[in-house]
């Protein structure tokens, strides 16, 4: 599996509206609950991640991008055994 550009992905966001920033979660970190006033996008660059939102529980692979959509309770889950590298970023709100 080719590692993931993060600076083309984080172009792309942009260009789509969208912030982009890397997060580091240890081995069975996990963020319960959360929900965001915008979109959110979710990509893995290292490690496996798990992400529970809308009745579903996904488990993206490293390059694979998620669409949580504003005002969705989510929870994400490091379940790899090892460290872990997300890109997420958050939709820039319309203003005017």
């Amino acid at each position: 599996m080719a590692p993931v550009d993060q600076q083309a992905v984080a172009s792309e966001w942009r260009a789509r509206g969208f912030s982009c920033d890397l997060w580091v979660d240890p081995p069975g970190q996990v963020w319960e609950d959360y929900r965001h006033a915008t979109d959110e996008l979710v990509m893995p660059v290292v490690g496996r991640l798990e992400l529970e939102f809308d009745g579903r529980c996904l488990r993206p692979v490293v390059g694979e991008e998620i669409l949580i959509p504003a005002g969705v309770r989510h929870t994400v889950r490091n379940i790899g055994g090892t460290t872990a590298q997300w890109l997420y970023g958050y939709k820039r709100m319309q203003t005017g």
